[in-house]
Parts: structure tokens; C-alpha cells; sequence
């Protein structure tokens, strides 16, 4: 099969080569890939940072979400069949080698595809999906009638927590840029926020909930906006312990997150976007061998939606 794989952290580090296929172990299941996520987790950890630390051995294979077709289930699986369209967020943080043409996946953590969702609309699924999803309502135990920001509503995460937040009867603001306004209203934001423009200050004492897409500086200026006893879940782990310092000592709380694998929430969220309740937006889409130029668009931190990398029918 072909596969990206990463030889050492230093630039221009993704080979688009020919490697062994992998073979399904006990409970697990082996996938034909279709397609599979981009997100700014894969060029971090690619670059050394991200979850390169998990990383024991090269040369790798990079990413953790995918959709795709079984072709083989190993010993002791008997929820899925050869033949399953499914897809799923698998192994994070240890590599799960999504990019790739097969790949081998704990049965345990993917789902049905349902009729109504493309293979390409579930590879982006679910990282972005599960986070927005446990950072709502894990970390932020977010209630009906409660008033939730979300920082960088546009991005991959961001969107899905907006309409998520929406789906749930809370009211929902966002940040974005003033290119994205109209698409975020479009998916139920009842207030969109300039950040070009806004002072967070205006704010001060509004929201129950942030769940915050940017981190450091920014995420800092936009715990004013929280009420007495809010809460915030920063996404960026890479300024989270810099944020949480921030609010000590105040009357507002900081969780970082960590997105798990979770095949009963992602079969919720994938039933939603079949049923036409929850829209992932697609940014852009490469065929498997021009990942690198992916990783890059990615790395802008300017896109709408989701980056995808289409791998095959």
C-alpha cells in the first residue's frame, strides 16, 4: 500500500512512499481507507510538537481520523462485518496511521457510517466532532438556556461547537473574522463577534461557557466575559497551562482538554450529519500524496471547516 510516512522531525518530512499493508490483530478490525482528517495536531506532532512525544519509533504514519470500508475483522470481533462503511478517531495520542491507504483500527472505537453520510464528510469528522463534543458537554457540563462563546466559531472545531451549542437550546456567540459572519450565522450563531473590531471588555460578566479555539493572549482577554463561577475549555494545550494560571484565584474556572476516543458520541454525531442537523464544513480537499501541501493550508490557521485528505472510492 501507500502511505505518508515520516522519517525524522525536521521540514518537508512527509514521504509519500510504499510500505507493508498492516494486518488486523485481536480486536481489531482492518480498514480499505477512504479518507481521512487533517488537523493542526498532525503537522505539530509531524514538526515535533503535537503528540510527539507518544511517538516511539520511526518512521510513522501520521493522523487519527478516518472513514472507510472493513476488509478484515480480527480475532474476538463480532459487532462489525467485512464490508462495513464506518469510521472513527482511533489510538490518540499513540500514532493510529490514518494516512494511509489501509489501516488497522481497535474495533471499539469506530462506528457505522450511516446511509446519508459520504465517506469523505465522515473522514473529518472525528477529531474535530469529539472535541467540540466533549469539551461542551464533558468539560463544560453546558445546560439548556446557558449563554456560550465560542473563540474562532469558524475554524474546525469551532463550527461544530456552535451548532452543537445550538442544537442544544443554548444561546450561542462566537469570534470570527468579518469574512465569516454570514457562515456563522448561517449555522445558528445568534451573535457573531468581530474580533477585529471587538473589545472583549463590552462583554465583561455575559457568558457561562467559552470554549476557546485560540488560547494564549486571546483566550486570556476573554475571561472577563465570563460570569461568577464560568468556566472555560481551552482547546491549545499548547498554551492551556498559561491560561488555567490565569484565572487562579479568580471566581471563574479553566479546564484543559484532552479529546478521547468515543464511539458512542461519534455515532451520535455522525446520525446527526446524515439527518441534515449538523453540517461540517469542508474546506479543501487532496488526494493522499499532496498531504505536505495540506499540512501547510492547515498550518495558515485561515481556513473555514475542515481540511480532507481523499484516499479512495
Amino acid at each position: 500500500m501507500f502511505a505518508i510516512r515520516v522519517h525524522a522531525f525536521e521540514p518537508d518530512n512527509l514521504v509519500y512512499e510504499e510500505t507493508e499493508q498492516p494486518k488486523a490483530g485481536p480486536g481489531e478490525v482492518l480498514i480499505r481507507n477512504q479518507a481521512a482528517g487533517v488537523n493542526p495536531i498532525d503537522w505539530k506532532t509531524c514538526s515535533g510538537g503535537g503528540a510527539s512525544g507518544f511517538i516511539e519509533q520511526f518512521p510513522f504514519i501520521p493522523g487519527w481520523e478516518f472513514s472507510g470500508i472493513i476488509e478484515a475483522c480480527g480475532e474476538g470481533v463480532d459487532t462489525f462485518n467485512v464490508g462495513d462503511a464506518v469510521l472513527g478517531f482511533v489510538r490518540f495520542p499513540t500514532p493510529a496511521s490514518t494516512y494511509a491507504e489501509y489501516l488497522t483500527a481497535p474495533a471499539d472505537q469506530i462506528a457505522l457510517r450511516p446511509e446519508g453520510l459520504d465517506a469523505l464528510t465522515a473522514g473529518g469528522l472525528g477529531l474535530a466532532g469529539l472535541t467540540a463534543w466533549q469539551a461542551l458537554f464533558d468539560k463544560g457540563e453546558l445546560k439548556t438556556g446557558q449563554k456560550v462563546l465560542v473563540l474562532a466559531g469558524a475554524g474546525g472545531v469551532g463550527h461544530l461547537a456552535v451548532q452543537l451549542a445550538a442544537i442544544h437550546e443554548a444561546q450561542v456567540s462566537a469570534t470570527c473574522s468579518t469574512a465569516n459572519i454570514e457562515f456563522l450565522q448561517s449555522l445558528g450563531c445568534q451573535e457573531v463577534i468581530d474580533y477585529t473590531r471587538a473589545d472583549m471588555r463590552d462583554y465583561a460578566d455575559t457568558f457561562d461557557l467559552i470554549i476557546d479555539g485560540v488560547g494564549g493572549d486571546t483566550a486570556i482577554n476573554a475571561l472577563i466575559t465570563l460570569k461568577p463561577g464560568g468556566r472555560m475549555v481551552t482547546l491549545p494545550s499548547v498554551t492551556a497551562a498559561q491560561v488555567t494560571a490565569a484565572a487562579e484565584g479568580t471566581d471563574v474556572t479553566v479546564e484543559p482538554i484532552r479529546v478521547v476516543p468515543n464511539p458512542q458520541q461519534l455515532a451520535s454525531l455522525a446520525n446527526l450529519v446524515a439527518d441534515g442537523k449538523l453540517i461540517l464544513k469542508l474546506a479543501k480537499t487532496f488526494p493522499l500524496s499532496d498531504a505536505a501541501a495540506a499540512h501547510k493550508l492547515s498550518a495558515t490557521g485561515k481556513t473555514v471547516g475542515k481540511i480532507l485528505l481523499s484516499i479512495s472510492e
